[in-house]
């Protein structure tokens, strides 16, 4: 490989010999693209559950050289997808060394630039510029200015070198003057003020800006890309008209269709594999599947705001204090393996109430409520699944006639093991769900955790937290509960024991 010039004349001579390329921004990023496409590489590594929805489009915009927009609810990967546009651009690229806006050695465009130019000639040094610092982003904020997104005038840096306000030399270059010959990329589009995006039009259109009303032009090499939440617009501001139409292509963006597109990203981006405390973590297919399932409930569910979306971040979160809790009680018990179950999930809620906006029903009944009921409900969907041909009458009637078990979540596996021991078929069942037939302590605790918690969510079983609650197909009297007289709310009891019966 040849070194890479480094003064002027010798990148003229690469130049004029074909050995470099001399191209706007868009271009490049379209010749690197088609060269991606044409191997069959993997366009942009670790979005997933895009391949056949979102990347083609963006893969059309970037084709026809556009600036472009992605509207999508939160938590679905859009300012990821604009940051691996950066894998498109050219390894490095040649620029004047110290300029504020990464100018072309051959076509400078600011005043000092074009000045070391003249004084330097063939000898002035070249510097390369890696593709990740021609990235610039910037989160729109309703008190972002037209001087921080375009450049003002310096008076002191006029003062300083005896300069007239008007004199190039002292224009102090916003961020997008400093994107220049890369990629600029502004989040939450709605949120910048309507005077902010009117500064943008020249941008889009004509590809210059122009400061303080001086006759000064930079024609500048951009591509410009935006993100944006579209249920925002009324609520927080919108995009100005004027402005959508000068975007090229507009792409929306979806969550995970399917559950295993859901995982794969979940498990991409939780931090399950714990080694600092030296316990060994195994985590179990179901519980994965349960954590994703609460999701896809929170989406459909009425009682959760669909406008404001249940971002992929709910999952990530929600199965990282499950490991964690699991973690805590493989501390408590002294085991040196943590394998989580559903409980667990139950103990993770606060990873949950956070992660949406509830509608006036949901309000009512309250947040932590809410959040049980999506695990109730994904655990009935996914239990369905690992035991579809599974006969559980035997374990249901030893509640029947009387059986009653209480189960603590900080229980050791061995523990939890012997106290089961006495319901008739419930280690078999447990053993019948994938885990083979001589699985450890750990694992068989977790898979009988399971049955008993999918039977509770079939209400085949009930279940009450701290002697609170019965089911209501139970003829006794329900124990006496814990009200907020102001709000007829059960006041938070906590999960750490459960009965069954």
């Amino acid at each position: 490989m040849n070194p890479k010039p480094t003064t002027l004349g010798a990148l003229r001579r690469e130049v004029e010999g074909g050995r470099v390329a001399r191209r706007s921004v868009k271009t490049e990023i379209r010749d690197n693209l088609i060269v991606k496409l044409r191997s069959g590489e993997a366009l942009f590594p670790g979005i997933i559950g895009y391949d056949d929805t979102v990347v083609p489009q963006v893969v059309n915009a970037v084709l026809s050289r556009h600036n472009f927009i992605l509207l999508g609810l939160r938590g679905q990967a859009k300012t990821r997808v604009l940051r691996a546009l950066t894998s498109l651009l050219d390894e490095s690229m040649p620029v004047v060394p110290g300029c504020e806006i990464h100018d072309d050695p051959l076509a400078p465009l600011c005043a000092a630039c074009r000045a070391r130019v003249r004084k330097e000639g063939d000898d002035l040094p070249v510097a390369w510029l890696g593709r990740d610092a021609r990235y610039v982003e910037k989160l729109a904020t309703p008190d972002v200015t037209i001087a921080d997104m375009i450049g003002d005038l310096d008076p002191i840096k006029a003062a300083r070198a005896n300069l007239e306000l008007s004199d190039e030399l002292t224009m102090h270059y916003g961020l997008i003057p400093r994107a220049n010959r890369g990629i600029f990329a502004i989040n939450e589009l709605p949120d910048l003020a309507g005077k902010i995006q009117v500064g943008l039009f020249n941008i889009l259109q004509e590809g210059d800006v122009q400061i303080k009303g001086y006759p000064v032009r930079l024609p500048l090499d951009l591509m410009v890309v935006f993100s944006a939440n579209p249920e925002d617009y009324t609520a927080r501001g919108k995009i100005i008209t004027p402005l959508k139409d000068r975007i090229g292509s507009e792409i929306r963006t979806h969550y995970p269709v399917s559950r295993q597109h859901a995982m794969q990203i979940t498990k991409q981006e939780s931090w399950t594999a714990r080694d600092s405390a030296g316990i060994e973590v195994i985590l179990p297919e179901y519980v994965r599947e349960v954590v994703e399932e609460v999701a896809f409930q929170a989406r459909q569910d009425q009682k959760i705001d669909k406008r404001s979306g249940v971002s992929q971040r709910l999952p990530i979160s929600l199965l990282e204090n499950v490991v964690s809790n699991a973690e805590r009680r493989a501390l408590a018990s002294g085991e040196h393996v943590a394998v989580p179950r559903i409980t667990d999930i139950y103990a993770a809620i606060p990873a949950i109430t956070g992660k949406f906006e509830l509608e006036y029903e949901g309000e009512l009944k309250g947040a932590d409520t809410v959040a049980r009921d999506l695990i109730r409900s994904a655990v009935s969907t996914i239990h369905d699944g690992w035991f579809p041909d599974v006969d559980f009458r035997q374990v249901t009637e030893w509640f029947d006639i009387g059986g009653s078990l209480q189960i603590d979540d900080a229980l050791s596996s061995a523990e939890l093991i012997s106290r089961t021991s006495q319901v008739q078929g419930l280690h078999e069942a447990a053993r019948s769900g994938g885990i083979g037939k001589k699985p450890s302590e750990p694992v068989l605790a977790s898979a009988i955790d399971f049955v008993l918690e999918g039977l509770y969510a079939h209400r085949k079983i009930s279940r009450s937290t701290e002697g609170q609650f019965q089911a209501a197909e139970q003829s006794k009297p329900r124990a006496p509960r814990s009200v907020d007289p102001l709000t007829e709310r059960d006041l938070p009891l906590g999960n750490k024991k459960k009965y069954y019966n």
